[in-house]
């Protein structure tokens, strides 16, 4: 039993040699940077799995496809018994004898066969479908990430900013208690006062829910368990330069998975449709014949003669009629190319003006953050000369609770501003790719 014990645990780890290995137990908390979490969310993400599935099934389709078209060779061992009858050839007159033998190697190959061909370009065509659909998978997950990672980064910014408002609260609310009782304010300044606790208490308990409800959601993404506890590295002031339209056109006209899907299903409707032509094409073939066929299961006859020999055959096959069943798959090839084709203009037409407007986005997003910055200075500035203001008797409490609100409304925009912005510029890439 000692020996069996290390063998099975070492047969589980090899089983399950997997990344829910290396995950560290729920109450070991991660660090993770934002490329830590997408790798995770495309290991665990079944969307991505699917479609790079997909991409691999396709590839095979393409591999058999090309081979269907290369010489094939087979083997056939067969025995066929008849019931005599005192005739050579027994009760059944097609067979040449009581007993047939056959032994032999078959090698078959097409030496014209267009419908192959077409074949073989229609399965390259799927392959590049299945290959974009894979692309615009991974992008979508990107956009997904990058939602989930700052929205965890926007939550615990949040619970940080909330703590020091709900402090800057307790700090007006112990001043006006003061100035209270040595008769320099009066009871209503208190109580503004401690409603503002009360209200910045309340936002510090919403931070802190809207942050664990951030991070379960993410981490169903990330782990194989929804309770692993982790956080996200703080990464909003380091997010790239929106770069020039030029660039960012030319990227989505390269890039872009929603054009390259359409292309390949246009591709693959012009393959059908040369598969539907090539019904009406004869067909030309070889089949070559070594071994043995013959009454007796040997080399050479009781007369001496050999049974062992080869033979080959041409076959041309010329289709004729078939009630018009190529017609009709021509039509129906056509009505889907037509198609294709329109799938194609709409999603360049589609392209041009989601990338446009994502463009439009990352621009505004990008350029309000100095001025989100700005009104927070403002604001900080703001509340401090009301401060020293209300010290001095020249405003109210009401003035202190108003420039508070305003500070409190000022951090929560830069923070949204910045995290808008990571989300354009990901909704921008699901377009162009990564810049």
């Amino acid at each position: 039993m000692k020996r069996l014990l290390p063998a099975v645990v070492m047969g589980a780890a090899v089983i399950c040699r997997v990344p829910f290995a290396q995950t560290a137990p729920a109450d070991v908390p991660l660090k993770l940077t934002f490329e830590d979490a997408l790798a995770r969310a495309r290991q665990f993400s079944q969307e991505v799995y699917t479609a790079n599935a997909s991409a691999l099934v396709a590839h095979e389709d393409t591999l058999q496809a090309k081979r269907a078209m290369l010489p094939a060779a087979s083997a056939l061992s067969n025995f066929i018994y008849t019931q005599p009858n005192g005739t050579p050839t027994g009760v059944f007159v097609p067979n040449d004898g009581a007993h047939i033998y056959t032994d032999w190697v078959t090698a078959h190959g097409d030496i014209y066969n267009p419908g192959l061909l077409a074949a073989y370009h229609k399965a390259i065509a799927a392959e590049a479908l299945a290959k974009a659909r894979s692309d615009l998978a991974a992008r979508g997950l990107l956009a997904t990430v990058t939602g989930d990672y700052y929205a965890m980064v926007g939550a615990q910014r949040k619970i940080v900013n909330a703590e020091q408002s709900l402090k800057e609260a307790r700090d007006f609310a112990d001043l006006t208690a003061k100035q209270e009782r040595g008769g320099e304010a009066a009871k209503v300044d208190v109580i503004k006062a401690q409603i503002q606790v009360r209200q910045r208490e309340r936002d510090l308990q919403d931070a802190r829910a809207a942050l664990d409800k951030a991070r379960i959601t993410f981490a169903v993404l990330l782990f194989p368990t929804y309770n692993q506890a982790f956080s996200v590295e703080d990464d909003l002031e380091a997010a790239r330069p929106l770069p020039a339209v030029a660039q960012i056109q030319t990227m989505a006209a390269k890039n872009n998975p929603d054009i390259r899907a359409a292309e390949a299903a246009l591709a693959q409707q012009h393959s059908v449709i040369a598969e539907a032509h090539a019904a009406y094409l004869p067909n030309l073939s070889v089949d070559y014949f070594y071994g043995l066929q013959a009454n007796q299961f040997a080399i050479h006859n009781p007369d001496g003669q050999n049974l062992v020999g080869s033979s080959f055959s041409v076959n041309l096959n010329i289709p004729i009629f078939n009630w018009g069943i190529n017609r009709s798959r021509m039509r129906q090839a056509q009505l889907q190319l037509d198609l294709a084709q329109r799938d194609l203009s709409l999603a360049q037409r589609t392209l041009l003006s989601e990338l446009d407007a994502a463009y439009r986005e990352a621009e505004v997003a990008g350029s309000q953050i100095a001025s989100l910055r700005e009104s927070l200075v403002l604001s900080q500035k703001n509340l401090e000369l009301t401060q020293l203001r209300y010290k001095a008797g020249e405003s109210t409490a009401q003035e202190v609770v108003d420039a508070q609100t305003t500070l409190v409304e000022a951090r929560g925009a830069v923070d949204d501003g910045l995290v808008r912005y990571r989300m354009a510029l990901a909704n921008l890439q699901t377009l162009t790719g990564v810049f």
